[in-house]
């Protein structure tokens, strides 16, 4: 049985990168393909344009400027108040829930970010009261994404596995150029130190069999082009494809967030970077290497050991995100084909054990359609929903 149509408003502050707006962005179209009505509140919802181009029906994005007025809020209230990743809601937005929670009362979620930390499955679902400010008296709820039962899971539509079953990956790499006996890898990174090494590796590959490296713009190209020749680089800038040695360089364009599910699933080996790609590998079933998000302090080193933990990686996926990380400073292990097969049955076991857990939206939808029958029952108020 479905859950109710609910509104729910989604805040999201889009800090350095697409991760924030691309988690949240699937979220609510996820949300809306399960019926719900989102409206999505973005800083700066440039990166949609290439990400979503076609927007999706039941996903309203709103400009959240800073910082909103009561009259920049719309009279509908929402059901479900979603802060997405620590952002600090406005003054406004939260006398705004606060009054309302008389006659409209809802549910406030902090959606937090993405760990296999220990400490997600101990926080999870946490109520947290407000202790000052506009909203004094409410309360939010932390809710955390996960590899395991006891957190809220992973973003995955309803429609994925439909949809990689349906995909043609052979007309997908006959359209990029690439040739049907190559060895495929994609490439979405920040700027790793190991970079020349993998390059490297891959010449030598391309040696016994055709490998192409799929490069997605942004700080990824840009890493790519530090590291070439002259030359080279200005045929990837102008021609779209170089060959540097016998490996052949491929400068992709912006990617649709569906598209970019495709070069996953049509690439042979996929790095990727953050979160939400790290999540869209995990689907892919393709072997990986993650390049986490490096905070100044270290503390990514622990998050990216509890995940190869959770992942239950062999020693050799596990040396070389060490040292692409940068957690070990010395040269990117050899790596040989019979071990991609190793790390291509590691992830897909993983994924298989992701398949057996509700997914995040499904959650989520649990949870609030708990919380509001309690607390509507309990201020014997009506319920509002559309079915």
């Amino acid at each position: 049985m479905s859950a109710p149509s609910r509104l729910w408003d989604i805040f999201c502050a889009v800090v350095d990168n697409y991760g924030d707006i691309g988690v949240c962005w699937r979220l609510a179209v996820n949300l809306a393909q399960r019926g719900q009505r989102v409206r999505l509140w973005v800083d700066d919802a440039a990166a949609l344009r290439w990400l979503a181009p076609q927007g999706h029906a039941g996903v309203e994005v709103c400009h959240w400027s800073r910082p909103l007025t009561s009259a920049d809020l719309p009279v509908e209230p929402a059901d479900v108040l979603v802060e997405a990743f620590g952002c600090t809601l406005d003054e406004a937005v939260q006398a705004r829930w606060a009054q309302q929670q008389t006659a409209h009362p809802g549910v406030w979620l902090n959606l937090e970010y993405l760990s296999a930390e220990p400490y997600v499955e101990r926080s999870h679902l946490l109520p947290s009261p407000v202790l000052a400010g506009p909203a004094a008296d409410c309360v939010k709820t932390f809710f955390y994404p996960g590899f395991t039962a006891k957190t809220g899971g992973l973003l995955r539509e309803p429609d994925l596995l439909l949809r990689q079953q349906a995909f043609d990956r052979a007309a997908w790499r006959a359209q990029w150029g690439v040739p049907a006996n190559a060895l495929a890898v994609s490439l979405f990174c920040y700027e790793p130190p190991a970079l020349p090494d993998l390059l490297q590796q891959l010449q030598t590959w391309a040696e016994a069999r055709p490998v192409h490296l799929l490069v997605t713009p942004g700080r990824a190209l840009q890493a790519i082009m530090n590291v070439l020749p002259a030359a080279t680089q200005q045929a990837l800038r102008e021609q779209g494809r170089a060959a540097h040695g016998r490996l052949v360089l491929h400068a992709l364009p912006w990617l649709a967030q569906t598209a970019f599910d495709e070069l996953l699933w049509a690439s042979d080996c996929n790095w990727v970077r953050g979160e939400d790609s790290l999540v869209r590998a995990l689907w892919a079933g393709q072997p990986f290497v993650w390049h986490i998000y490096p905070q100044h302090d270290g503390a990514h080193h622990a998050k990216l050991q509890a995940f190869l933990h959770w992942l239950d990686a062999p020693a050799s996926l596990r040396k070389f995100h060490a040292v692409w990380n940068g957690v070990l400073p010395e040269a990117l292990p050899q790596l040989a084909y019979n071990e991609l097969a190793q790390w291509r049955t590691c992830v897909q076991q993983a994924r298989e054990r992701l398949l057996q857990q509700p997914d995040l939206a499904v959650q989520l939808l649990a949870f609030v359609e708990e919380s509001l029958v309690s607390i509507r029952n309990q201020t014997k108020l009506p319920d509002r929903s559309e079915g």
